[in-house]
């Protein structure tokens, strides 16, 4: 029988066959190198269900594959040789958490056999220094197998090894179960902002070459975004894909969220402008040699609340929490209350000062005065393409100030207010996302404009509307709603601005 842990077997081999026949050489020498090959497979098997559903397994995404969970295994069963497999899962996550990136990961030491073939070396090799999660193969030639990480993807994988760990010590003291370790992760909840990367082809065996080339280049547009914003605005690649059924055409999507770097202190006008990281991400799709008709690619800037249905379990999006009294700020007078980042104002119509000319007005469903066109008037309403509605009404200075500086608002962009919500986490202070309906592009601004985009207007739905029947004594509330939905068409603009 041929042994291929042998190192005559690489011999007069070119670089492909050695890379092809290191699958099984690395295979082999894992299981020779860890001390308790039984708790090892046992340990593998719960931390790579653990990462599926964390939703950071995923090799060609930027996250790690099977190999590099074995080895981060392997290399925690070295270190506990006698322990048992709820011990080493316990303390994998211990490990890595304090582990200090990008220190490499190695079971055993580098071998440097002279037959010509490159190893990893960051004193030799200025590309191996780039590396930010090294974890290396024990094979000759040992090489990086977790290359495809970024900075965000290895953001994301230590804050759930971090997760991990804090799960695994309320274990340890009988206050959580071990269920609470594989609740799967609420990629969807834990964002306000996402690019939406679209995938259609004229049939299922097209869509599956084409697919596999775009998410191949998903952790291209990861990179581009984080060069072109200086490292400011954070990406997540979510590894799972989703299929709209209702589409004729064949059909799946990913999704990436998108959030300022925590601690990054954002000026006035600041824009993160990440239109020409789409447009360079599009041009390299678009480079497919078996590219065919029908293979088309779009991506969008959506928000959460704009999030399709298809992605969620049985089709419905999850209820959101409603936040806690303390978190809302009430003031002395009793006229007016804080919450999130706009103001909104009683129902009652004689306490409202409409001489001032700092106060902005508000067509929030919930403590709105009325819904008639007359509240709607000053705000712009245009439809087409290059639809422009700004549900709410800025400040007279700062629009005087635009003016003054040669702004144009056009047909042919909309700015979004992005604003944290009080108690999340990950939004921190104010955002906004500007998004460009004719060109393929899309940006991502930091400031505090108060210029809130379309789709705010799109979550007053049937049910938030009728629960404010008693702005409208008449009668006449349903009525006059479901015309002005009719006129603004909102859900026809939605659709055509944030494609880039």
């Amino acid at each position: 029988d041929l042994d291929i842990s042998d190192m005559s077997v690489l011999n007069d081999v070119d670089e492909p066959t050695v890379r092809s026949l290191n699958g099984c050489r690395v295979a082999d020498q894992i299981l020779k190198l860890v001390p308790n090959v039984e708790h090892f497979c046992t340990t593998l098997r719960c931390l790579k269900f653990w990462a599926k559903r964390r939703g950071v397994y995923s090799n060609v995404t930027g996250f790690l594959g099977g190999v590099n969970w074995a080895l981060l295994v392997a290399r925690v069963c070295q270190l506990y040789p006698n322990a048992v497999p709820s011990m080493l899962v316990s303390r994998f996550f211990r490990v890595y958490t304090m582990w200090r990136w990008p220190n490499p990961v190695m079971l055993c030491a580098i071998d440097e056999a002279e037959l010509g073939f490159s190893v990893w070396d960051p004193r030799k090799n200025r590309r191996d220094k780039t590396h930010h999660m090294p974890i290396i193969t024990p094979a000759y030639p040992c090489m990086n197998s977790s290359y495809n990480v970024s900075t965000s993807t290895l953001r994301v994988m230590m804050d759930q090894f971090q997760y991990g760990n804090t799960i695994c010590e309320e274990v340890e003291l009988n206050k959580a179960q071990w269920s609470a370790l594989f609740e799967p992760y609420l990629f969807f909840e834990s964002y306000r902002n996402y690019l939406q990367v679209d995938i259609v082809a004229a049939n299922a065996d097209d869509l599956l070459a084409w697919k596999g080339w775009v998410e191949s280049r998903l952790r291209q547009l990861t990179l581009m975004i984080e060069r072109d914003t200086y490292g400011k605005l954070q990406c997540h690649p979510y590894p799972h894909e989703y299929v709209d059924t209702s589409k004729p055409c064949a059909h799946c999507a990913f999704f990436m969220g998108l959030q300022r770097k925590p601690g990054e202190v954002v000026q006035e006008g600041q824009q993160f402008d990440i239109r020409g990281s789409v447009e360079e991400f599009k041009l390299s799709i678009n480079m497919y040699m078996f590219w065919k008709p029908g293979m088309e690619i779009c991506v969008s800037h959506i928000r959460r609340k704009q999030i399709p249905p298809y992605v969620f379990p049985e089709g419905y999006k999850r209820t959101r929490h409603p936040r806690l009294a303390s978190q809302q700020r009430s003031s002395e007078n009793g006229n007016e209350y804080q919450t999130g980042s706009g103001l909104k104002r009683k129902k009652d119509p004689e306490s409202v000062d409409q001489d001032g000319p700092e106060k902005r007005q508000s067509i929030s469903p919930q403590k709105q005065d009325s819904l008639s066109p007359d509240h709607l008037a000053p705000s712009s309403v245009r439809s087409g393409t290059g639809s422009n509605v700004e549900p709410v009404i800025p400040d007279k200075r700062v629009l005087n100030q635009e003016i003054a500086e040669g702004g144009d608002v056009s047909n042919s962009s909309v700015i979004t207010s992005v604003t944290s919500e009080v108690g999340s986490c990950e939004d921190v202070g104010n955002e906004s996302v500007a998004g460009s309906s004719e060109g393929n592009n899309g940006s991502v601004e930091g400031s505090n404009n108060p210029v809130s985009s379309q789709s705010d207007c799109c979550d007053a739905d049937s049910q938030s509307l009728l629960e404010n029947r008693h702005l409208d004594g008449n009668g006449a509330f349903q009525d006059r709603v479901h015309e002005e939905l009719e006129v603004l068409n909102l859900s026809s603009l939605t659709d055509s601005i944030f494609w880039f």
